[in-house]
């Protein structure tokens, strides 16, 4: 399953030329923004200059914005948060799939979707802890 929604995601992000680490970090933008490019950084577990890139490459696409970080006594700190302009062409991309995963769904009972989403929520917290295990070592 990893792999074939990792080839999935490749491939949507192909065709909106985003690279994977590019697809990865606006995701996580528009998920737990607005950012500052640190807590990015340390989300995404790549190094703060990584990201300045990455934040580039999608400021230039249209995909996020840098603003400055009014909370901040840093003048020079920013904030990123993703720009909902091209959101569409993300959601007509993912149609087909979202559209076979409703028909996916429609053959499960409440009951069953509710211990599956639990699976999938533990998984998660697993996959999240081991991954934050390996940054601490």
């Amino acid at each position: 399953m990893n792999i074939e929604l990792s080839l999935l995601n490749r491939r949507f992000g192909a065709k909106v030329e985003l690279k994977d680490v590019d697809w990865t970090c606006l995701d996580l933008i528009n998920r737990h923004g607005p950012l500052a490019p640190t807590a990015l950084a340390r989300r995404a577990g790549l190094h703060p200059a990584t990201v300045t890139g990455i934040l580039d490459r999608l400021q230039r696409d249209g995909w996020i914005a840098r603003e400055r970080d009014a909370d901040s006594v840093d003048r020079r700190a920013v904030i990123v948060r993703g720009l909902r302009d091209r959101n569409h062409e993300l959601f007509q991309m993912f149609s087909g799939m979202n559209g076979r995963m409703d028909a996916l769904c429609g053959t499960y009972t409440l009951a069953e979707l509710e211990l599956i989403a639990d699976f999938l929520r533990r998984t998660t917290t697993a996959g999240s802890d081991s991954a934050e295990e390996l940054v601490a070592e």
